[in-house]
């Protein structure tokens, strides 16, 4: 039966942009399917900046894929001419037992990663603008720093066209099904044929994969700019890292450099803290005066600068599992032509260059040479009805 297509994604934001860059540049026949246009923010793609890093308090399982990512965003960068990635550094701080402290120590020794463990008193004097309690702690490593989230995914989009990909947004897919050796796509435009379906779905999943087995919740979450009182020019990128900080009651925020220039202001939210259940149909993206004195109330504890003057705020979506890591697999219900990436549990955007990588080897391969049992589908018990 002849195919119109080899693979087709559903879904163009991180995951999506990225797998369908990686195929076509390996001379698959793609088509990617978007519901917005590209680039857009409606999902969990957008906001500016996302952090990077490699000593994964997450766990050390995933380092080997961090460091494939981190060659796949510098080879992106080359081949695009894009600003992606910026390596300012990053700070991981709390009290030496808090799971981002000791999280990433442990990542940073086993795989023997650059990084230093500084007092609070040696934090203060490197980075002027953070201000630890006496018994905190952090690890500071030299290759961490920030994404540009809109920029990566314009740069795999731009990627995936210059090598034949045909890209198509305001179509959202309204169902797919198995069809001859291949699947059958369909949209309220067309229907499209292909031996492998690739579906990167991210706050959509609940709905769209309700199949896989995988109880994914959706959450909103707010990120924040602030101008700091004396403004942003000791908050530059030479000046200061990106920073993760757990309090003592474990509630875990993070911040990054002004990165955006003297009106840009310096982005600060909490790490899953408040966020209420959504779909992307329902998600409330106004901003309320008594989230923002919260988080400026956390911030100001870690960064005595802030809050400043509010800036900004904007709403996101995280895809949340249960054991908070992702899934990246074959779909059980259709394992020899359909991948699934989802439940990326609001850590998962620095992993997209290597993630797009192994949904091209498993489309095109049927398997890949990197470490994913951590993600596999079938490793949540089966859920009853009700």
């Amino acid at each position: 039966m002849a195919r119109a297509y080899d693979v087709i994604v559903l879904g163009l934001g991180g995951m999506g942009s990225a797998a369908a860059a990686h195929l076509a540049e390996r001379g698959a026949r793609v088509l990617g399917l978007e519901r917005y246009g590209p680039a857009h923010d409606r999902g969990s793609s957008h906001g500016g900046s996302r952090a990077t890093r490699q000593s994964y308090f997450e766990g050390p399982d995933y380092v080997p894929l961090l460091l494939r990512a981190f060659e796949l965003y510098e080879r992106l960068e080359r081949d695009t001419g894009r600003d992606v990635v910026t390596l300012c550094g990053g700070l991981m701080a709390g009290r030496p037992d808090a799971r981002t402290v000791a999280g990433s120590l442990l990542s940073a020794r086993q795989w023997d990663l650059p990084h230093e463990l500084l007092d609070a008193k040696e934090i203060g004097r490197r980075f002027p603008t953070l201000a630890p309690a006496a018994d905190e702690v952090g690890l500071f490593e030299p290759r961490a720093g920030f994404l540009r989230p809109e920029n990566t995914v314009s740069a795999h989009l731009a990627l995936a066209a210059r090598h034949g990909a045909a890209l198509h947004f305001q179509e959202p897919a309204t169902g797919w099904e198995p069809y001859g050796d291949g699947v059958r796509v369909r949209t309220a435009e067309a229907a499209y044929t292909a031996g492998q379906l690739v579906v990167c779905p991210g706050a959509w999943a609940p709905a769209l994969l309700a199949d896989v087995g995988v109880p994914i919740v959706a959450q909103r979450q707010v990120t924040y700019w602030f101008e700091p009182r004396g403004g942003t020019a000791a908050y530059t990128p030479d000046r200061q890292p990106i920073h993760i900080w757990e309090d003592s009651d474990g509630v875990q925020s993070y911040g990054f450099p002004a990165i955006d220039g003297p009106d840009g202001g310096v982005k600060v939210a909490f790490f899953r803290e408040g966020g209420s259940p959504c779909t992307p149909e329902t998600v409330d993206r106004t901003v309320r005066a008594e989230e923002v004195a919260a988080v400026a109330r956390h911030a100001a504890r870690f960064v005595p600068g802030l809050p400043g003057t509010f800036l900004r705020a904007v709403t996101c979506m995280y895809s949340n599992t249960p054991d908070e890591h992702f899934v990246i697999d074959r779909h059980p219900a259709c394992p020899d032509r359909v991948s699934v990436a989802c439940g990326f549990s609001g850590h998962g955007f620095k992993f997209v260059t290597v993630v797009g990588e192994i949904l091209a080897d498993l489309a095109l391969e049927g398997a890949t040479g990197h470490p994913v049992g951590l993600f596999a589908a079938g490793r949540f018990p089966p859920q009853g009805p009700g």
